[in-house]
């Protein structure tokens, strides 16, 4: 089988390390009970943005991706790929498969599989039955697609199921944000001022952590609403003009661009730190730092303390990429089993009942959402209160669940 890693001779690293994650407490056994199965035979060719046969490539996942190749699934993923060998990556997954067949499912994390595919491989778009995308910005980008009639498959925004946006990326930024500044900078975060520009449940898990390790944090915002409930959960919320002076780590959490631009960077005091922790590589203007910087000494990969021709200096992480990423490991893989258990029910769901999903965007139903929340429940020692028909009947809701209305915002 073909794959490309960094050292294959690392893989049985990559196995303990796998043995530990599985812990996750639905999705592993979910798939064994899937392969005992007769439907295995007919599970479909899958190319996955995800570690699985290609990787984002600023990802620590050496370990993962060196078992995987071992294993004998096709697998294209090291760290600091290039842009060109990114690229190249997600096009070899197209046909890595024992068979040589084409794919017939996009699991896609961002959008530039679902873009290759019908920029450079229009040819698959008829023997591809829908994709699944796992991360806000990509879920964006499908909608704008559909909204300007460019969207060829059917598509479920698996993002904005409620155990994938309140669980990865709240409760997995909460600590996967800090994980990667403490190991790029050691620096203590205590007494700090943390300015973390967008509060959407990535800004609200990013704050949480910074002002539990004594952090001042302070909070930028366009959406009203989010501005108020970061008020009034004790933040204060100001503009990026009136707060680069004073801040001491900067992180991006907006999915848009030119949050941090080059007449922010040059009021910052010195050795700000600045990292994103959105998405892709345009929150932070970092083409306008390497062409305005006097020099730029690399610290340790990911680590770059820029010289600004006023002398002072900044500390850029991830080279402007997901800060969780490039410089740790992302999100601990409790929280990822809720998001890719969705991933897994997403896919079944497009796969065994096509007739539902017509060329579009579409959600998982309630239920879904609710019994991955259920599956992890044991593994935290939860018990569940259960309702009796009385209650049931008084709330008009079934015994089993849904419990809240579609509209309901956890």
């Amino acid at each position: 089988m073909p794959f490309k890693v960094a050292d294959i001779s690392l893989a049985d690293f990559g196995r303990k390390e796998i043995e530990i994650a599985e812990v996750c407490p639905t999705l592993c056994p979910w798939l064994a009970a899937a392969q005992s199965t007769k439907e295995r035979d007919a599970w479909p060719y899958v190319s996955s943005q995800e570690g699985e046969r290609s990787c984002f490539s600023w990802k620590q996942l050496t370990g993962d991706a060196l078992r995987i190749a071992a294993a004998g699934i096709p697998v294209f993923a090291w760290k600091n790929e290039t842009e060109e060998e990114f690229a190249r990556c997600i096009e070899q997954t197209l046909t890595a498969f024992t068979d040589e067949k084409p794919l017939n499912m996009i699991l896609d994390d961002g959008g530039d599989l679902i873009n290759m595919i019908q920029d450079r491989y229009p040819q698959y778009i008829p023997g591809i039955r829908g994709l699944t995308e796992e991360t806000t910005c990509g879920a964006q980008h499908l909608y704008r697609m559909f909204r300007e009639g460019k969207l060829k498959l059917p598509a479920i925004n698996v993002n904005d199921s409620v155990t994938k946006s309140k669980f990865d990326n709240y409760y997995g930024c909460r600590e996967s944000l800090v994980d990667g500044i403490k190991r790029a900078t050691d620096v203590m975060l205590a007494g700090k001022v943390a300015v973390v520009a967008g509060y959407g449940e990535v800004g609200k898990g990013s704050a949480e952590a910074l002002r539990a390790y004594g952090a001042r944090v302070v909070i930028t915002e366009i959406d009203p609403i989010n501005a108020l409930q970061a008020a009034m959960n004790g933040y204060e919320v100001t503009t990026m003009e009136e707060v680069a002076s004073r801040g001491n780590i900067f992180v991006t959490a907006t999915g848009s661009r030119d949050i941090i631009t080059g007449k922010h960077i040059v009021e910052m005091p010195e050795d700000a730190i600045v990292c994103n922790n959105g998405a892709f590589d345009i929150e932070v203007d970092v083409a306008w730092l390497n062409a305005n910087a006097k020099s730029v000494d690399n610290i340790k990969p990911q680590v770059d303390r820029y010289t600004m021709p006023s002398g002072r200096h900044i500390l850029l992480l991830a080279e402007g990429r997901l800060v969780n990423l490039g410089c740790a490991t992302g999100h601990p893989s409790f929280v990822m089993s809720c998001s890719f258990s969705n991933q897994v029910l997403a896919q079944i769901a497009l796969w065994t009942t096509p007739e539902n999903f017509p060329i579009g965007v579409h959600m998982l139903p309630k239920e879904i959402d609710e019994e991955v929340a259920r599956a992890h429940l044991p593994h935290l020692n939860v018990k569940l209160t259960t309702l009796t028909e009385s209650q049931a009947e008084y709330l008009d809701i079934p015994v089993g669940g849904p419990y809240k209305p579609p509209y309901y915002r956890y």
